[in-house]
């Protein structure tokens, strides 16, 4: 390989270093990338116009570079405190049918392809979690961190369930739409998007009726630690248990 070959990666062991000392991550990669850009031979025009056009043809990109700042500065000014201090003073919510609710939605959401309806940046951590915490706190006061973590995790599964399982039944969704690519492309015909959304519906439905017992499973958990006086406990496993908030061993 020659110089000019080589001299484009030296953006490798920058982004190693930066994520590796701790710095900002986008400073990180946007630094990284205007070195490798300049290494491989483009002007600062060149540049700007690349970084330019690929900003403007990625969705991706602009959900990150603007909902998350958003979504901090909403934070930092007492976002989630707010939301958890409201869900407190519903006499009747928990932790668990919170969460039930959101599955319902996120899924249905999913199924007629509205995905940005939720997230884990734009409404997990802003908000879902500290509302489910704000109930709990509410049941039982003082609750420790330990059950804080397990809410929060059970927060993220219920998104991502939600998600995954319910984007499977719209049909112009891209996983769909490559599996028809793929089973054409196999000499199997006769198979539209359609029979493959209505085939995922099973699935989501099954999904759902899981993740629900797991959430009821939290809050008899919870109701249980309560009881006999230990609102968080020492086990650290992963398991089916330790995920679906079973109650931890004194």
């Amino acid at each position: 390989m020659t110089l000019t070959e080589i001299l484009p990666l030296v953006g490798l062991p920058l982004i190693i270093g930066g994520f590796a000392f701790g710095f900002n991550p986008l400073a990180v990669v946007v630094g990284s990338g205007v070195v490798t850009g300049l290494a491989a031979g483009l002007s600062p025009d060149q540049l700007l116009q690349l970084i330019g056009e690929k900003f403007l043809a990625s969705r991706q990109l602009a959900i990150f570079v603007l909902i998350l700042p958003v979504s901090g500065v909403l934070e930092r000014h007492g976002l989630r405190q707010r939301a958890e201090t409201w869900i407190a003073g519903i006499r009747e919510a928990s932790a668990g049918r919170i969460l039930m609710l959101y599955l319902v939605l996120r899924e249905g959401a999913a199924g007629v392809g509205l995905l940005s309806l939720g997230g884990q940046v734009q409404t997990v951590r802003p908000l879902l979690a500290p509302m489910a915490e704000g109930a709990a706190e509410a049941r039982y006061p003082g609750l420790a961190a330990e059950w804080r973590e397990r809410i929060r995790a059970q927060a993220a599964a219920t998104d991502n369930i939600g998600a995954f399982f319910g984007e499977d039944i719209f049909i112009a969704f891209g996983g769909v739409l490559l599996m028809d690519a793929f089973l054409k492309d196999n000499g199997i015909t006769g198979i539209e998007p359609l029979q493959i959304g209505l085939w995922a519906i099973p699935t989501a439905v099954s999904a759902l009726g899981i993740q629900m017992v797991r959430l009821a499973r939290l809050d008899r958990a919870l109701a249980r630690a309560s009881r006999t006086g230990c609102p968080a406990g020492d086990r650290g496993g992963t398991g089916d248990a330790g995920e679906a908030g079973e109650e931890p061993s004194s």
